[in-house]
């Protein structure tokens, strides 16, 4: 089962957040949300147990191989350890390419860090094809 993430429910949506992106807290998560940021968060239930989110957005930007707009965008996607390879994952997939096209996308786009082979091997076994790889650069610039 997938729900969106309430009131009711967001403290494990952030505690999975966490989980997923360590160097914030999940008290940050929830103030992103409070601020009004993060509308569109879905949590999935296994055995009746929170088990895992989709953080999806709507890009009216440029996306990478993507040669339609808007694109349905995966921001993160996590299942906790002890519900993996059981289908959830998969089942947060088929919800994000459903919400795509009630959002009237006809693409759904996601990215990864080149050293995150995990999410790599995931992207791919779920059906995305590689489209690029970047190395990203910045410099400080001081007077």
């Amino acid at each position: 089962m997938i729900i969106p993430v309430s009131k009711e429910n967001e403290k494990y949506w952030a505690e999975f957040c966490s989980a997923l992106w360590p160097d914030s807290s999940a008290g940050d998560f929830l103030d992103e949300r409070a601020r009004g940021k993060l509308p569109y968060e879905y949590l999935a239930y296994m055995e009746g147990k929170p088990c895992g989110f989709i953080s999806l957005s709507v890009r009216t930007d440029y996306v990478e191989g993507c040669s339609e707009g808007p694109v349905a965008y995966i921001e993160g996607i996590y299942v906790k350890e002890k519900f993996r390879r059981r289908g959830v994952a998969g089942e947060l997939i088929e919800y994000a390419k459903s919400w795509a096209l009630a959002h009237n996308c006809h693409e759904l786009a996601s990215d990864c860090e080149l050293r995150n082979k995990v999410s790599e091997a995931f992207h791919r076994k779920a059906g995305f094809k590689e489209v690029n790889r970047i190395i990203a650069f910045s410099m400080k610039v001081r007077k």
